[in-house]
């Protein structure tokens, strides 16, 4: 017999924890089931798949600019949602650990502070989005202050690749991802009308309402919040095949943890683009230091880190943050699995089913937007009409089943995944022959590709920088098969 609830948050990844915290702590009547894996960490510290657990929890706003967010109308909206999280975060931490009382752990790597640098394996493109930082700062009433390298705590790049310029952002905040999932499952165990369960399986209830089934039984619900990352879209269509909810697909990354010859006061970073997210070190609860991250992306989730991924991200970490850590002791490997959307935008709010809503395809905002969305979807969850309100603007823009958005023309994505991959090519290194026109010709290469890949996928879909590999590389046909199915579903349901 089914156990009757109020509502089911599928997904236990940080923003599904944080929706049941906040729909169970401003309601106390209101029973909660909370489904899904909550594993961190699997044998050797490998993460168990999903973003949080492996996450660097950078909680900044500035960190996260580009020179393309600053220029595209979602870009600024995203900004904005981000600023708003910031804000957020100081009171939704002391009310998270308050519910958490003494089973918290005692440190959870709350700071702020973060140097960003700009170094000598950038490129233009690294240049732009380091010069729009300052811009958005002055936008958003955000310090950002020029500094040297020798100011930055901790920082021993080799000398070929030291920084150029930096800026230091006092307002940007850090803590230990792994400490505050720790932290946020104190706060739901405090909390007697949550219950938590293995994953299951969602379906639709006999009449209306929904189902879970799972191997701690079966429960029942009007409403149901689908938050499970990269694991949302399948979950939606066995759930219902024709419902139009924009696709969630993958974008890997992986991570390390690492001892370090000190402890670094502050996040040091380059600047955030597509394959990289921006060379990162965050310092963590223990003194330990988190280095990351690798970015690619993939059809569907995967549950190991590559050896070509890892390479890479060391290489990196030791050449352009601290030479010295070539004789740390490697504590920690994280793989995660980034929820990220067909057409880069977050995808959260109401569905047309009654009472089925998501809250995926955040890719690296989840961990910092976690308050926000949470309170905002809570707030219209548990408000007295029906149906229930509108979510505030920002968050309204990217309702689930909308038109895919698409911030730029096909040709002009063509040629920012193109300066994306040269800037990928300048941090690896890469150097051309200097004869005839090979450096011209290899940058005439890529525009070609892109502009290619970006012409075999179906009218009125244009991917995202971030996805410009799943385009070109032999996922090509099946990422375009995938987007004209979804064009297709949003056209029958009419919305």
């Amino acid at each position: 017999m089914a156990r009757d609830v109020d509502v089911l948050v599928v997904g236990a990844g940080v923003v599904g924890r944080s929706l049941a915290f906040a729909l169970a702590a401003a309601e106390p009547s209101v029973r909660v089931v909370l489904a899904g894996d909550t594993c961190t960490a699997g044998p050797g510290g490998v993460g168990g798949g999903g973003a949080s657990g492996a996450a660097g929890a950078m909680l900044g706003v500035l960190g996260e600019v580009t020179d393309l967010g600053m220029r595209t109308r979602y870009g600024r909206l995203r900004i904005e949602l981000a600023a708003a999280a910031a804000r957020r975060w100081p009171a939704w931490r002391d009310q998270v650990r308050a519910r958490a009382g003494t089973s918290a752990p005692e440190q959870d790597g709350y700071g702020v502070g973060t140097f960003m640098i700009l170094n000598a394996v950038s490129s233009r493109l690294d240049d732009a989005s380091f010069t729009a930082v300052a811009r958005a700062a002055a936008e958003h009433n955000l310090a950002c202050h020029d500094t040297t390298a020798a100011d930055i705590p901790g920082y021993r790049p080799l000398d070929n690749d030291r920084a150029l310029r930096a800026w230091y952002l006092p307002d940007e905040q850090f803590l230990d991802a792994r400490a505050w999932l720790a932290t946020l499952d104190a706060a739901l165990t405090a909390l007697p009308q949550v219950t938590r369960t293995p994953a299951g399986t969602l379906t639709g209830a006999p009449g209306s309402g929904y189902l879970l089934t799972t191997g701690a039984g079966v429960f029942r619900a009007p409403r149901a919040i689908v938050a499970a990352g990269s694991w949302t879209t399948p979950i939606l269509q066995s759930l219902d095949p024709d419902l139009p909810v924009v696709p969630v697909l993958t974008a890997a990354g992986t991570s390390v943890t690492v001892t370090g010859p000190e402890a670094w006061p502050a996040v040091v970073r380059t600047p955030n683009r597509a394959y990289a997210c921006g060379l990162h070190a965050v310092p963590q609860a223990d003194g330990t230091l988190y280095l990351g991250a690798s970015a690619h992306p993939a059809l569907t989730p995967t549950s190991r880190p590559t050896a070509g991924a890892l390479r890479f991200l060391l290489d990196a970490a030791l050449c352009q943050l601290d030479h010295r850590l070539a004789g740390a002791s490697l504590i920690a490997t994280h793989h995660g699995n980034r929820p990220l959307s067909l057409d880069g935008q977050p995808v959260i709010g109401p569905t047309p089913r009654q009472g089925l809503w998501v809250a995926s395809g955040t890719h690296r905002d989840g961990l910092h937007a976690s308050p926000l969305i949470a309170t905002h979807l809570a707030a219209a969850l548990l408000a007295p009409v029906n149906p229930p309100p509108r979510l505030p603007d920002r968050l309204a823009a990217f309702t689930p089943c909308r038109a895919l958005i698409a911030d730029l023309t096909a040709k002009e994505a063509a040629a920012e995944a193109a300066a994306h991959h040269a800037a990928l090519a300048a941090e690896a290194r890469m150097r051309p022959p200097l004869t005839g026109s090979w450096p011209q010709a290899l940058t005439d290469a890529y525009a070609a590709r892109m502009e290619n890949a970006y012409a075999a996928m179906p009218e009125g879909y244009v991917p995202p920088p971030d996805l410009a590999p799943l385009a070109y590389e032999e996922t090509g046909p099946a990422l375009a098969e995938i987007a004209a199915d979804h064009m297709a579903r949003h056209d029958r349901a009419g919305v």
